[in-house]
Formats: structure tokens, C-alpha cells, sequence
């Protein structure tokens, strides 16, 4: 086991359930549709913890034919109450996965974050998978938030 002499697991910001287990048929359902992640009320972090930043990890996993793609583009949005959402980062390509020889299934992580200073109480992220191929590929995408510059640690 490798030890730097401190903890930095402990020394992580709280994290958050980011966004639920989503899926994309290429050609089909999710694929190139948006899925809204969890809203996140930054007034109730564990702890009473008051963070700087968030970041937003998507893991993602896909069956993808030789030379398919998946892109996986994400958004944060803020809002005052919880209902009226506006966007605090524009839309970005965040992940690409390429299918191998023969098709293959591939795995990645991809992130997107912004300072909490420019959001209001609410956060929550918005991932759009959008799968090259026309038929049978398949991908499936997760998300975890992780609190960054908190005022004392949980």
C-alpha cells in the first residue's frame, strides 16, 4: 500500500448522487436526448459544509462498433428555487469513446465544473449521450459531484 503521509481521501470535499444510471440505444431512446441530473441544494451539503466549486465525474460505458463514437456533452444549470433553471456553463463535449477492430466495449470518465460563486441554491448537471452509429450500439452513463474548497472539511 502507497501512503503520502496524509490522508487525501479524507481531504476530499463531500460528494453528491450526480445523476442516475442512464442509457442510449443508437438511433433509439436516450440517444441525443438530454438527461437532467439530481438537483442539488448547496444550503444541505453534509456536514453544513459551505463549498467553493463543484465538480461534476460522468463515468460511461459503451458497446460501439470499429470506429463508432460516443460523445457525451454536459451542461451545469442553476436555479434560485429549485424549478426555473438557467445555465451556468454552456454545453461542452466532455467525453469521446471509439469503438475498436471487430467493435469493442469501451469505458471513460469525463468532468465539467464552475466555481459556486456564480450559482444560485440549486445545481444540477444535464448529459446528452449521442452515439455515431445507426443501430445497436449501446451505451450506459452514471454521474457523481464532488465539492472542492470547503470551509472545513465534513
Amino acid at each position: 500500500m502507497f501512503s503520502l503521509g496524509r490522508d487525501i481521501v479524507a481531504e476530499l470535499g463531500p460528494c453528491a448522487f450526480a445523476l442516475p444510471a442512464t442509457s442510449a440505444t443508437a438511433g433509439g431512446a436516450g440517444d441525443g436526448t438530454a438527461a437532467n441530473g439530481v438537483t442539488i441544494d448547496l444550503t444541505a451539503l453534509p456536514g453544513g459544509v459551505r463549498a467553493e466549486s463543484i465538480a461534476f465525474l460522468i463515468g460511461a460505458k459503451a458497446t460501439l462498433a470499429a470506429t463508432k463514437t460516443l460523445t457525451v456533452a454536459a451542461r451545469i444549470l442553476t436555479s434560485p428555487d429549485g424549478s426555473v433553471w438557467t445555465e451556468a456553463v454552456a454545453s461542452a463535449s466532455i467525453l469521446v469513446l471509439t469503438g475498436g477492430a471487430g467493435g469493442t466495449t469501451e469505458a471513460g470518465t469525463g468532468r465539467i465544473g464552475i466555481s459556486l460563486e456564480y450559482c444560485k441554491q440549486f445545481v444540477r448537471m444535464e448529459v446528452t449521450p449521442d452515439l455515431s452509429a445507426t443501430a445497436t450500439d449501446t451505451a450506459s452513463l452514471f454521474g457523481l459531484a464532488v465539492f472542492g474548497g470547503a470551509d472545513r472539511l465534513p
